[in-house]
């Protein structure tokens, strides 16, 4: 059976991202965007491109709305439903993957997804992101940070399929504002005040706006909630808490909540590092080397949201290669350097701290 493919999407104003999206994704037998009021001309041309468009301006937005107003564009043939933002691109070969193995009970789909890149071009944030489903099974919820909800009357223990080689890479226009996030989700939280996953988001934005207490009682409300089971997110949740409180000048109550986030996920890396860097912060040298090393003995990158690419690069090295150089252990430093300059060959300084390392070293030893 040759499964039919649908891309969907909402946009405003994306007239700079247009032929990229247009590209990765019309490997689908059907292109359909619900225009929320551009008036840069990307609605024309989306009707230039033969998308299947619309356009719909709202009073009050709120994502799950739009999302679903624009699945009413789905051509009813439709076997297999992609919702792509118009400032994400697939890599060739996406749809291929999609039909060769899409097969009755199937429900879902995973794929690698790269949130966001670092300023070398190197990935960022990458995790298994979920917006593939069957078409009709299924509606979106929530203002903000909306997600896929299984509709009533559906079998809810469909197939979900999982794709590592399926890569779709997410390149914002970061001179967009966030504004609407936070009432958004206040309004999320208000419809849905026991829903673990929204109150930590709420929580995250709070802090993200400095409201440091609020952030504190709502992050602290999140880890009470009885369906807030996901450690991952646990951790996060304890992180951001210890964030606020090193905002607030509180270093011991930061050093308590990342010792618990440990705790709650110590099979990831964050935690370790905003400890062992907390620890360099305060001078406490030989603390800051032993969290450094706890957190480079987990070899295994999670891809979840939470896993922050600067765990995973040449930094944790640097900072313990300076670790060493206070505690005098002169050979030790020479190796974590040694390691950081792996990750950036043409790094000057780094490359003058060894010799620095390796002099202090030899005159040890001679």
């Amino acid at each position: 059976m040759s499964y039919k493919i649908c891309v969907y999407a909402i946009a405003k104003n994306e007239m700079k991202f247009i032929e990229r999206w247009y590209n990765s994704v019309k490997e689908a037998d059907y292109l359909c965007v619900l225009d929320t009021g551009s008036t840069d001309g990307s609605f024309e041309k989306f009707k230039e491109l033969n998308i299947i468009t619309a356009q719909k301006k709202y009073d009050k937005f709120r994502f799950d709305l739009a999302r679903n107003d624009s699945m009413e564009l789905i051509p009813d043939d439709t076997d297999i439903c992609v919702c792509v933002d118009i400032d994400e691109m697939f890599e060739p070969g996406w749809s291929k993957i999609l039909r060769d193995n899409w097969h009755e009970g199937v429900g879902r789909a995973r794929y690698r997804y790269t949130w966001n890149f670092n300023a070398d071009g190197s990935e960022g944030v990458v995790f298994m992101a979920d917006k593939v489903h069957k078409h009709g099974m299924f509606k979106w919820i929530y203002p903000v940070h909306e997600i896929l909800a299984l509709k009533d009357g559906y079998d809810p223990n469909y197939e979900t399929l999982s794709f590592p080689n399926i890569q779709l890479n997410h390149r914002a226009d970061n001179t967009k504002s966030r504004a609407s996030y936070l009432p958004l989700l206040e309004l999320s939280v208000k419809e849905n005040p026991n829903d673990d996953r929204n109150v930590h988001y709420l929580g995250r934005e709070y802090m993200f706006h400095r409201e440091y207490d609020k952030a504190i009682k709502t992050l602290k409300r999140h880890l009470t909630l009885p369906t807030s089971n996901w450690d991952a997110e646990r951790s996060a949740s304890l992180r951001y808490i210890a964030q606020c409180y090193s905002y607030k000048g509180n270093t011991k109550k930061k050093i308590e909540y990342l010792h618990r986030a440990i705790l709650e996920a110590d099979y990831m890396r964050e935690p370790y590092y905003e400890l062992a860097t907390t620890y360099y912060e305060k001078k406490d040298y030989l603390m800051s080397a032993f969290y450094f090393n706890e957190m480079f003995k987990i070899k295994e990158r999670v891809l979840n949201y939470m896993s922050t690419p600067i765990c995973w690069s040449g930094v944790p090295y640097d900072y313990l290669s300076m670790c060493y150089y206070y505690l005098s252990k002169y050979d030790k430093a020479i190796k974590a350097v040694e390691r950081a300059i792996d990750f950036s060959p043409n790094d000057e300084r780094l490359k003058n701290n060894k010799q620095i390392f390796i002099d202090l070293y030899n005159k040890i030893i001679h």
